[in-house]
This record gives structure tokens, C-alpha cells and sequence, in this order.
């Protein structure tokens, strides 16, 4: 690291990037099973090391829901106020079948470079 901290903020800012880069790959794969509570998302990508803030999933599950990517249902709760759940829809399934190849494409090159120049 330099004197300033460059390297560490750096870092810290390209970190944040790519999780903001997989978060909707990671949302639609933990949706395409069926219907999935919010706290449910939280909890995974939490446990994936994925997500810290919650403020940071509820305007993607909306945008998601808004581009129809993403179908939801309230449904009262035995405990408390009415659960929002969320599965694919048929474009979202779509989506997530385009974005894992284009995950996988990306992983491979980066493994690619990771590996050094064939001699």
C-alpha cells in the first residue's frame, strides 16, 4: 500500500463495484425456485458475503419487479405484517440464463489471466 491509502481505497471501490456487478445475477438465481421472502434474499446473500445493507436490495427488488423481471405477492403473516414474496417471471428466467453465461464467460477470462501467458 502507498502512504496515502490509495491502494486500500482502491481496493475497497473495485470490491464494491463487482458486488454491485453480481447482485442481480445473484437476486434472480435465489428467486428462480419459486417464491422467496424478502428476508429470505437478505439472509442469503448475507451468508454469501454479499450484501451488508439492506437499503441496498429493496429499490433493486423494485426496479426488478418494474422491468417484470420479477413477479411478487403479499401474503398475510401468522407473525407480524404481510410477507412480500418474489419468483421469476418468464423474462426473468431469460435474463438469468443470459447473465450466467455471461458470468461464466467472464470468470473463464479471468482465470485465463490469473494463470499468466502460455509459453
Amino acid at each position: 500500500m502507498n502512504e496515502n491509502g490509495t491502494d486500500s481505497y482502491i481496493a475497497e471501490q473495485s470490491e464494491t463495484q463487482m458486488r454491485k456487478g453480481v447482485l442481480v445475477y445473484c437476486v434472480l438465481l435465489l428467486c428462480k425456485n419459486g417464491r422467496v421472502y424478502t428476508s429470505e434474499i437478505i439472509n442469503s446473500l448475507r451468508e454469501a458475503e454479499l450484501i451488508v445493507v439492506e437499503g441496498t436490495l429493496y429499490p433493486l427488488l423494485s426496479r426488478l419487479a418494474r422491468d417484470k423481471l420479477l413477479a411478487y405477492e403479499w401474503q398475510e403473516s401468522e407473525q407480524g405484517p404481510p410477507r412480500k414474496y418474489y419468483w421469476l417471471t418468464d423474462e426473468g428466467r431469460e435474463l438469468l440464463e443470459a447473465l450466467k453465461v455471461t458470468y461464466h464467460k467472464l470468470h473463464a477470462s479471468i482465470t485465463t489471466l490469473e494463470k499468466g501467458k502460455k509459453k
